[in-house]
């Protein structure tokens, strides 16, 4: 099977033009720490794959940010990993590393919440958990700097 690229994305419609949006980039940015609060309270009380998950919606959410502040909504999850290598890694202003990290816990989304016998362990939630956090931060410091270049 073919994956598809980021100019795959744009032409199938997976990734669309819309007015940029500093209220949605903001609006994703909350929603994202919310997720992780959800992560966190779901790994406190052994809810390991809702962890998991949440961990997963945390870093898309964080990475949806900067979907919306461009002017761009997607329509598929794996199009949003390629936006941001497209956009933002070769150009030099994200790490490649964190978008492997975005499609490394999009992956195993999808498996926890499509694959029957997917159970997550406590350390699989917790090194997600971390991760998400560490991703959070790294895209809101991304976020912040995209708006302190645009608004001077």
């Amino acid at each position: 099977m073919r994956r598809h690229d980021y100019e795959d994305c744009l032409r199938e419609g997976l990734l669309r033009r819309i007015p940029p949006s500093r209220e949605m980039a903001e609006g994703s940015v909350g929603a994202a720490k919310r997720w992780l609060d959800e992560a966190e309270t779901g790994l406190r009380s052994g809810a390991l794959n809702s962890s998991v998950l949440s961990s997963y919606l945390a870093m898309f959410h964080s990475a949806r940010a900067i979907l919306f502040r461009d002017g761009y909504r997607e329509r598929s999850h794996y199009c949003v990993a390629r936006y941001l290598e497209e956009r933002y890694v070769k150009r030099g202003h994200l790490e490649a590393r964190w978008v492997e990290l975005l499609d490394h816990h999009r992956e195993t989304r999808h498996a926890s919440q499509y694959d029957v016998s997917f159970h997550s362990s406590t350390t699989e939630a917790t090194n997600a958990l971390e991760t998400a956090r560490r991703f959070v931060e790294r895209l809101k410091a991304l976020f912040d700097a995209l708006y302190d270049v645009k608004d001077t």
